[in-house]
């Protein structure tokens, strides 16, 4: 991994077990004079958990988006790599494109603590709601690769040292015949192919003159892979065909891989793919254009935005009336110059915390000491969990999201 320039994260105040002093205040919210206490307790070795609340009176149920009183509540999650005995890696469920709520996935991970992670598909697909929006590398396998829109900002994290980066990934990927040398660029890793809307009729997607898409899944994706008019390639674990169909959607088995191609991508698959064997490229490169090996033990989760970067803020500055950049519950990630790991969360849309503006958020990571930190996926989505039980309140019932983050006090080993 490449080299990071790891600010002291309130990990040293979490020992305490009594509240700090409510006079000496850490996050830049609000009015000066709010009251702000902060209770904390060690889960484990290395591992601490600090609650920060900032405002004593309930908020107006009409003025949450604009007061300057609060309140505020932050649950911030500490991780010491020098101290801690276990690991923090990306999980996800049963499957890619399912989803569960962040307090399953800590359970079913085993692990002590999480936090939701990445932006996911969400309502916009009803089959495969799970789906993450960007990136998704789990134990050093890509499942889904980072997208080229700017705001995506990624957190990687080597299970192995627990050592983390955060910035923006690329991703490019090909498939080439053995034989021929002939090649095709992949669009796409597990993510449903589209079907242009001038060929929606044609079922024989090799008569159609628009461009389609071309994508490779993995048996992790789903029980199958999605279906509909196009072409779908099986290849096994060395990369030659087992079957071509003209149509999409099938099981995979254990080792094996398919291609899938939709509008007039599929006759550039077919002859490129159709028949003999293929190699398969997949390609991760950081924002200075380095690539970063994939290898077991690394993990990485897609946010929307920078939120530091070398101690300074940078998120930009939101569109006139863009929700996104108003006040709601957030979920933060980042490392700290001495090497911490931060996880945090923020409630809100409620009169007991109000939630924060993408700039608010941005000030609270710096607070908190980040270095560089981003911002995942926030909203309903926000839960952090210890021992499988919610320490922070979503601003409606546990929302099932796609991965989450969790730390399991042991140590790495592949396929944990």
């Amino acid at each position: 991994m490449a080299a990071i320039s790891l600010a002291v994260a309130p990990g040293a105040r979490a020992d305490a077990a009594e509240p700090a002093d409510a006079t000496t205040g850490i996050l830049p919210l609000g009015d000066a004079d709010l009251t702000e206490v902060t209770t904390g307790r060690t889960l484990a070795e290395g591992v601490t958990l600090t609650r920060i609340m900032r405002g004593t009176e309930p908020a107006p149920a009409d003025q949450i988006n604009t007061t300057t009183r609060g309140p505020w509540v932050v649950n911030v999650l500490t991780i010491d790599p020098r101290e801690a005995r276990g690991h923090l890696k990306a999980t996800y469920g049963p499957d890619l494109a399912r989803v569960e709520k962040t307090t399953d996935l800590v359970r079913a991970s085993g692990a002590l603590a999480g936090v939701n992670a990445s932006f996911f598909t969400f309502t916009a697909s009803q089959l495969y709601p799970g789906d993450p929006v960007g990136l998704g590398l789990f134990g050093g396998k890509l499942l889904s690769e980072p997208v080229t829109d700017p705001a995506e900002a990624n957190f990687v994290v080597d299970a192995n040292s627990n050592r983390a980066l955060t910035g923006k990934l690329s991703w490019s990927g090909s498939v080439r015949n053995r034989t021929t040398g002939a090649t095709l660029p992949l669009e796409f890793i597990n993510h449903p192919p589209v079907v242009p809307a001038g060929c929606a009729t044609l079922t024989d997607q090799t008569q159609c003159t628009l461009p389609g898409d071309v994508v490779r899944f993995t048996p992790e994706f789903a029980a199958a892979t999605p279906s509909g008019v196009g072409v779908e390639i099986v290849l096994d674990r060395r990369g030659c065909v087992v079957r071509t169909a003209t149509t999409r959607g099938t099981a995979l088995a254990a080792g094996q891989t398919s291609l899938q191609a939709t509008g007039q991508d599929t006759v550039a698959l077919l002859a490129v793919a159709g028949q003999g064997c293929v190699e398969q490229t997949s390609t991760l490169t950081d924002q200075d254009g380095e690539e970063l090996p994939l290898r077991r033990g690394l993990f990485g989760v897609t946010g929307r935005y920078q939120l530091t970067k070398d101690g300074r803020i940078v998120v930009p500055a939101g569109a006139p009336g863009d929700s996104f950049f108003a006040r709601n519950p957030r979920t933060i990630a980042g490392t700290t110059r001495d090497g911490k790991i931060v996880l945090a969360t923020i409630d809100g849309r409620q009169t007991t915390s109000v939630g924060t503006t993408m700039d608010e958020t941005a000030a609270v990571a710096q607070a908190l000491g980040l270095e560089d930190g981003i911002n995942l996926d926030g909203g309903g989505s926000t839960a952090m969990a210890v021992d499988g039980a919610l320490v922070n309140h979503p601003s409606g019932a546990e929302r099932a999201v796609g991965d989450a983050l969790v730390y399991v006090d042991g140590p790495y080993r592949s396929g944990n």
